[in-house]
């Protein structure tokens, strides 16, 4: 049996994908880092500047001084940039490269069901988990916010940053998919995620990111005239480039490599 079959089952597959989505403990476990763990590493970043810790105050900069939901999302857009993508990588990096490390790839020979389609279904059900955490953390926000004696008048148009930010990060996380199949497991998932990271800091910092892809996303939810409409362009493209060299891998995967 070959990746040439015809295109079928991928409802099928993606309901399969998604049984082992929701039974994943380490999906439960990078569910409650994004939401609970963000929200409180943000609160607790700005609690600290408002004391006087000077350190906390130089890593979050004008957003040291600033109040209210604008202070409040514009700190948990920081700490989201980088632990969001961090955790989307993991997450996509186990999806894909369970089967290899799990050792259960050889068993996706037998299906009737094309492997390039296995892969659109892990797809799917990665950005469907993603949009879901999106939602979740923007609720997470919204309560401490309320929490914290934020009025709600300029709740909403600050809140829409925060699952903008969520997904978009969610889309450049997409090469980890890839990476992990190039690899055949999670670790060089993991690796291209941190890399990306480091990278896109060190961009960030140099001041050339706002037209990076990588980049892009954090530097519009954190300060919205740094990012450029090319860079946030393409993100949705890099996302499918990358989605589809992960599914055309999956399709030329052979039992002794």
């Amino acid at each position: 049996m070959t990746g040439s079959r015809p295109l079928h089952g991928i409802g099928t597959a993606i309901a399969v994908e998604a049984r082992k989505a929701v039974a994943s403990r380490a999906l439960q476990g990078i569910t409650a880092f994004l939401v609970v763990g963000i929200v409180v590493l943000a609160v607790g970043a700005a609690a600290g500047a408002a004391s006087g810790d000077e350190r906390l105050a130089a890593k979050l900069g004008p957003l040291a001084g600033a109040g209210g939901w604008n202070g409040l999302v514009g700190v948990v857009a920081q700490v989201e940039s980088a632990a969001a993508l961090l955790g989307f990588g993991v997450a996509l990096s186990w999806l894909v490269g369970r089967e290899f490390a799990d050792g259960t790839v050889a068993g996706l020979f037998a299906l009737p069901i094309r492997r390039s389609t296995i892969a659109v279904a892990k797809l799917v059900v990665y950005f469907a988990w993603a949009a879901t955490v999106a939602v979740l953390l923007t609720g997470a926000v919204a309560v401490a916010g309320l929490a914290l004696g934020h009025g709600v008048t300029d709740a909403a148009a600050s809140l829409l940053r925060i699952p903008a930010l969520a997904v978009l990060t969610a889309l450049i996380a997409t090469p980890a998919a890839w990476a992990a199949t190039a690899g055949r497991g999670l670790l060089p998932g993991i690796a291209a995620t941190v890399a990306l990271i480091a990278v896109a800091q060190v961009l960030a910092v140099v001041g050339v990111g706002g037209a990076i892809p990588f980049v892009a996303p954090a530097l519009w939810a954190i300060e919205p005239d740094a990012a450029t409409g090319w860079g946030l362009a393409l993100v949705p493209v890099t996302a499918l480039a990358f989605a589809g060299l992960c599914a055309r891998a999956w399709s030329r995967l052979q039992l002794d490599r």
